[in-house]
């Protein structure tokens, strides 16, 4: 069996080698399968030119994103450019003057009147091209809170400086006025006939318009009027003496309420306390000017006007008849230039005579000076005053009753 054996071995080793001699010598390391796996390898890797060709293809792609980009940022700041300018054109263009023109256009501004109601208003009359963007401006530079009111001439092709400039200036149109005088110590009935006389005003709707609260505008201290049926006229002493100037046309409620508005303003220049003051002697507006209108009436010289005002305060006090010539006067047709018996015994509640305290109302429209004397009276122990008669206007006062008595006397020997 081992020489079988070992025949059989050696046969098999003879065509092994037989088998092998149809390959070529390879290492032993070297299998067959390892040949093939490399040769899968290199079948899978790319080879050195298709590595190159892939690397050359990369650079075109690479070089349109840079143009890409830059054509998008060129086209975005073309669009803000055009956007810009065409904001600039649109601002430039609505601030430029008009077209210029020589024929002027008269506006008018009203009192209390916004820039921006200002700038509409020049727009609708073709002197600036934008209402929105000059407002605008106005705000920019601070303008528009100096202009004044009144009617302006101004010409198309202005600047804006130039339209600012005149409406800061109050340069308006020249209009045609009327100017009259009202004294001090007249009375509403006076004050009608002098406008009747001067100005060409209806006397009687002048009356009337006195006497109806709802057209009563120009004063805040017409509303606290007494609700008084004995007031003879309710605007007694509230229309303020003074030389007014007024647009041609004003008709009588207007000349009213400007005569109102100059009452408002007077008090405004009284020292800041008077308020307080007339609190502290228990005294409103309404008997503030009531006494007034007496001083006024009373009184020619300045410096008596405190005296004779303590003279009423002093009666007052006491609760004694005025007893004062000028509260019979005002319920006359005509003035007397000296009252008879009879007249004191007129029945009225303006009669000083016999009636105690205030008159309804005023009796006439004091001056600056009689209130003045009014709210702050002289501190005095008269109680009664006469004319001395002698032309100066002046009066002498006393204390008791017979010093009264023989400054009448007194008097009564200067008009001898």
């Amino acid at each position: 069996m081992n020489g079988e054996d070992d025949k059989s071995t050696g046969t098999r080793e003879s065509a092994a080698a037989t088998e092998l001699s149809r390959f070529p010598q390879t290492s032993r390391s070297e299998t067959p399968l390892s040949d093939a796996r490399q040769t899968d390898e290199r079948a899978t890797q790319p080879t050195r030119r298709e590595t190159a060709a892939r690397t050359t293809s990369v650079p075109p792609v690479r070089r349109r994103k840079p143009r890409v980009l830059l054509w998008s940022f060129l086209i975005a700041l073309g669009l803000v450019l055009i956007v810009a300018g065409g904001a600039l054109f649109y601002l430039w263009n609505g601030l430029r003057p008009t077209a210029a023109s020589s024929t002027p256009i008269n506006v008018t501004i009203s009192s209390g009147m916004r820039a921006q109601k200002v700038a509409e208003v020049l727009e609708e009359n073709g002197l600036i091209r934008s209402a929105f963007l000059f407002s605008g401006w106005l705000k920019i530079e601070g303008e528009g809170s100096r202009f004044q009111a009144g009617e302006y001439e101004l010409t198309p092709g202005m600047t804006r400086d130039e339209i600012v400039a005149k409406l800061n200036a109050g340069d308006i149109v020249a209009a045609e006025t009327i100017r009259f005088t009202i004294p001090e110590g007249f009375t509403v009935q006076q004050i009608a006939a002098r406008l009747s006389e001067t100005s060409g005003l209806d006397k009687n709707k002048f009356m009337e318009a006195s006497g109806n609260p709802a057209q009563w505008t120009g004063s805040l201290w017409t509303k606290a009027l007494p609700n008084d049926n004995s007031l003879r006229f309710p605007l007694e002493g509230y229309l303020f003496p003074e030389t007014y100037e007024m647009k041609r046309g004003s008709t009588e409620v207007d000349v009213i309420n400007r005569m109102l508005a100059e009452l408002d303003h007077k008090l405004d220049q009284l020292p800041e306390d008077w308020q307080s003051t007339l609190e502290e002697r228990g005294l409103t507006v309404h008997q503030l000017l009531t006494i007034a209108s007496l001083v006024e009436r009373e009184v020619v010289a300045d410096e008596e006007r405190p005296i004779v005002s303590s003279v009423i305060q002093n009666r007052l006090k006491k609760k004694m008849p005025l007893q004062i010539d000028a509260t019979i006067q005002y319920l006359l047709d005509k003035q007397k230039e000296r009252l008879l018996e009879a007249d004191l015994k007129v029945n009225s509640p303006y009669n000083t005579y016999l009636n105690a305290g205030l008159p309804p109302g005023p009796i006439a429209s004091p001056s600056l000076k009689s209130i003045e004397a009014a709210l702050y009276p002289e501190t005095t122990d008269y109680f009664y005053y006469v004319t001395k008669k002698d032309g100066t206007n002046t009066h002498l006062f006393a204390v008791t009753y017979k010093q009264h008595q023989k400054n009448i006397q007194l008097s009564e020997k200067n008009v001898k």
